[in-house]
């Protein structure tokens, strides 16, 4: 196994975790993160869904690379909509650059997979 992509999995994974859990959960932090930025309670619940299956996909893409490709560029599209939100509010480059770096750490590791092959 290529080092690099399972660091890359795990990291991704566990930041996803963080994120996914609280926007199940329904909790205040999150709630209020998610209204300020325009997002509804049936979105949030949408995005922890998917944030779960992404972290599905990447764990089981360790074992077989197309999902964890197709997961790795869910992540990164769903990022891009994070920034596209956070500019819609005008937030801070600070907090619209984090979706920012997850999205670049998705593809490097849908680039890694792919030349790991």
């Amino acid at each position: 196994m290529h080092i690099p992509v399972i660091a890359l999995t795990v990291i991704l994974a566990a930041v996803f975790v963080s994120t996914a859990v609280p926007k199940l959960a329904g909790k205040a932090q999150m709630r209020q993160r998610m209204d300020r930025l325009g997002v509804s309670p049936g979105l949030t619940r949408v995005l922890g869904v998917l944030e779960i299956a992404a972290i599905a996909g990447l764990l089981l893409g360790l074992i077989w690379a197309p999902l964890g490709i197709a997961a790795a560029v869910g992540i990164a599209l769903q990022m891009v909509g994070a920034v596209v939100y956070h500019a819609r509010v005008k937030d801070p480059a600070a907090e619209t650059l984090t979706p920012v770096v997850f999205a670049v750490a998705a593809v490097a590791l849908v680039v890694l997979h792919v030349l790991k092959g």
